[in-house]
């Protein structure tokens, strides 16, 4: 068979990594990928949302299944866009029809399916500059911290937690009257803040049956202790050690077999990815957000821990066979820490050449921001790297990948030395 994935990140390379381990492949393509995915498959310089230009990849290359790894092109409509199209519409494609792409897309549109099959989640209200004074109020009515989310796509920005009431209210004029996240703020969901530690979860579903992934908890803010800016993801750690089987348990009853079976109910067909945002608040679990999508840096640990053929789970989800197959995971303890250009997550620099990537023993470096100038490997984005460990508990994992982090190094790179310092 051959298989496409749409992204270039470390996502898109751990896909990669995994599927070319499969004796069911026969050639695959990456677009546009980056200079780590080039040892699996083949790199196409095509934009995930230039929907003609993998139309026609697509034919030209007789691919027969898509994995579609970040979540524009899903919330754009490119399921929608093969199932449309005469020459594409036999192609199975891993990643939800734009309607359903709205459980990422729209915050909103998340809340009132989270509220309408009894999912636990905080309490919220949605507001638009026409009722900024009502948003106003309703702040009034929290106890802080306040959180404010655009309800659109913002690239993982989109989301204050403030702790003073007037801050709140000037942020939310900020981004509703002001576009702040431009078109993303012009609606923004306030809910309650909910205090407790949170992990993620990830199923892959063909709408009716699904198999459970790996759990896995990531490391958002750049600096130390979880402090400073958000970013796109510093680190992750698999399995989760506070998850336990009893709490994963309540996770599969309250969460994932209700927004499998809304699915159902609502008529939304779904093939693909659900990503659950979790936190653990006492005992309970509540879900913070949903994506459409696997996510990164999770899936450089999550993808690792997966034992079965990831390319014959894909296959069947794609047929809706889901049913007639099972998942095994690895015993072992996976961990890995991102390495980022310096000035991260504000404004960075491309093309540092980075040294030492060969001298790498017992881990697996993802690609996330890379790409090759001549025969040399260069930074080309903000998170460039993440270094993924195996290991018998997650601080052996993480021992691991420091050690091979000493070994590389680009201009101005940084980490973060603290993946797991809550667990």
């Amino acid at each position: 068979m051959n298989v496409l994935i749409l992204g270039s990140g470390g996502r898109e390379h751990a896909l990669a990594w995994k599927i070319a381990q499969s004796n069911l492949l026969n050639q695959l393509f990456i677009a546009p990928g980056n200079a780590g995915t080039t040892q699996f498959g083949t790199n196409l310089n095509v934009n995930p949302t230039d929907f003609d230009a993998i139309k026609q990849v697509v034919v030209e290359n007789k691919i027969e299944l898509v994995v579609v790894g970040p979540e524009d092109p899903l919330v754009k409509g490119i399921h929608d866009f093969f199932l449309e199209t005469e020459e594409l519409k036999n192609v199975a494609v891993i990643g939800p029809q734009k309607y359903a792409a709205q459980l990422e897309g729209s915050k909103e549109f998340a809340k009132e399916f989270m509220f309408r099959h009894n999912v636990p989640t905080a309490a919220y209200q949605s507001f638009t500059k026409d009722n900024l004074s009502e948003g106003y109020d309703f702040l009034e009515t929290l106890n802080p911290p306040y959180v404010l989310k655009a309800d659109g796509l913002a690239a993982g920005k989109g989301v204050l937690i403030l702790n003073d009431l007037q801050e709140a209210k000037d942020e939310l004029k900020e981004m509703l009257a002001n576009e702040k996240f431009g078109a993303a703020s012009s609606k923004v969901v306030i809910e309650e803040f909910l205090d407790g530690i949170e992990l993620s979860c990830f199923v892959l579903t063909d709408g009716k049956s699904y198999v459970n992934l790996p759990n896995a908890k990531d490391y958002k803010r750049i600096g130390e202790g979880d402090k400073g800016l958000n970013t796109g993801g510093m680190g992750a750690v698999s399995p989760v050690p506070f998850a336990c089987d009893e709490f994963m348990q309540k996770i599969e009853e309250r969460v994932i077999k209700p927004t499998v079976e809304g699915l159902q109910k609502d008529n939304i067909p779904y093939k693909g990815f659900i990503f659950f945002g979790i936190i653990k608040v006492g005992d309970e679990p509540k879900v913070i957000e949903y994506n459409c999508r696997m996510g990164d840096p999770e899936t450089e640990v999550v993808i690792p821990r997966v034992k079965s053929d990831f390319l014959e789970l894909l296959i069947a989800a794609g047929k809706n066979e889901l049913h007639t197959k099972s998942i095994e995971f690895k015993e072992e303890s996976a961990c890995t820490v991102m390495l980022v250009s310096g000035g991260y997550p504000e404004a960075y620099e491309k093309g540092k050449a980075i040294l030492g990537l060969n001298a790498v023993e017992n881990s697996i470096p993802f690609h996330a921001g890379t790409t090759m100038n001549g025969n040399d490997v260069v930074t080309n984005g903000g998170r460039v790297i993440a270094i993924t460990s195996y290991g018998t508990n997650f601080k052996e994992a993480l021992k691991q990948s420091y050690q091979n982090i000493d070994k590389i190094c680009f201009d101005k790179m940084n980490f973060r030395k603290d993946i797991g310092f809550d667990l």
